[in-house]
């Protein structure tokens, strides 16, 4: 199992010599990261850092990331999605760590087919590597070294990213995986893209390794199955830096590809009317009204039972104009134990944690 003990403390010299290679000044100029894909013109993913795709099972994650490799492999476009690679960085690296060698040629065959190309010669700018049999530290490791000893990567995707660890919800192993994600892409100036499942039970990426993606990821994706024709996968984001993009629509079509549904009106009812959506805590309300209303219920005592978190909550989030039923603060709280907003002691109390990132 991964080692969860802390890293060696850095000597002095080491730390100083990081401390000031870090420092930054108001008189140099920083360059932008260049943009490498966008989804309906925005910005979702950038050289130096790292995105996300989020969905629950059999949403079409993998058709969706296809279309994103296909785009990058034409530096040009794929259902909503545009790529532009600098020629350094042509080469597309993708890992899966979740299927057979004779599922992942299956993906690979679509993603040439996309770019129409013939499905029976290696693209030389695509890598694709199964990891299925290998342990956690292996997998991470045969990324690394494909990361750091291909030339011209630009584009990584991990399809599988909860296989890097053993445990979804150890917040060590978590915050390990994420920092070698940022660490790797700003060592080699790539973008990575990582696919998660999402809990079976609520709209959250799963565990804590999904709290960290949320909370670290350059953009994060949402692939839903529509909810009036699940023979059609939806397109949004969940967060991102860059201006947000309208939603968007595809289905597979009878070559087995992902084809785009122009002018498809997501989540609509027959008839015209628009589907009420479900509470969503997170999107819904806005950090600086979860942070007032938490702040105003834990003023009172520092920490609740269930029950008495529920009652404290539908009290405080009404005083910013949110009123709470029940169910919508079962939701509420399930979310900011997620989010690590609220954290749970041994003694099942909770208590408040005002350093959370949204």
């Amino acid at each position: 199992m991964m080692d969860e003990r802390r890293t060696p403390i850095l000597t002095a010299e080491a730390a100083i010599e990081m401390w000031h290679a870090s420092r930054l000044s108001v008189t140099k100029t920083y360059e932008m990261s260049p943009e490498i894909i966008k989804a309906n013109n925005s910005v979702i993913g950038t050289l130096g850092n790292f995105s996300a795709s989020i969905g629950k099972a059999k949403s079409k994650k993998t058709f969706n990331v296809s279309a994103i490799v296909a785009a990058a492999l034409m530096n040009g476009s794929v259902l909503r999605y545009t790529a532009s690679l600098p020629d350094d960085k042509r080469r597309v690296l993708y890992v899966d760590t979740e299927q057979s060698p004779y599922h992942c040629q299956k993906v690979i065959r679509r993603i040439l087919r996309m770019c129409g190309l013939p499905e029976d010669k290696d693209h030389e700018n695509l890598e694709f590597l199964a990891l299925r049999k290998y342990s956690p530290e292996e997998r991470i490791e045969i990324t690394r070294q494909a990361i750091y000893n291909l030339p011209d990567v630009g584009l990584v995707i991990i399809d599988g990213i909860r296989d890097f660890v053993y445990d979804i919800n150890s917040p060590s192993e978590s915050t390990k995986i994420i920092t070698l994600l940022m660490q790797w892409t700003d060592e080699r100036q790539i973008h990575i893209h990582a696919i998660l499942h999402q809990n079976k039970g609520d709209e959250n990426a799963r565990g804590h390794i999904g709290t960290e993606l949320n909370n670290k990821a350059e953009t994060v994706l949402l692939i839903e199955k529509d909810s009036q024709n699940h023979d059609i996968s939806c397109v949004k984001s969940v967060h991102i830096r860059a201006m947000d993009f309208e939603p968007f629509a595809f289905r597979i079509n009878s070559d087995a590809l992902p084809e785009l549904m122009d002018g498809y009106v997501i989540g609509n009812r027959e008839g015209g009317k628009s589907k009420r959506q479900k509470f969503d805590p997170y999107s819904d309300i806005s950090e600086q009204h979860h942070r007032i209303a938490l702040e105003t219920a834990f003023s009172k005592q520092p920490t609740y039972g269930y029950n008495e978190l529920t009652e404290a909550l539908k009290e405080a989030y009404a005083l910013v104009g949110i009123r709470l039923s029940n169910n919508k603060a079962s939701d509420l709280i399930s979310m900011l134990k997620c989010k690590r907003m609220i954290v749970q002691d041994s003694s099942r109390k909770y208590s408040y944690n005002p350093d959370f990132v949204y």
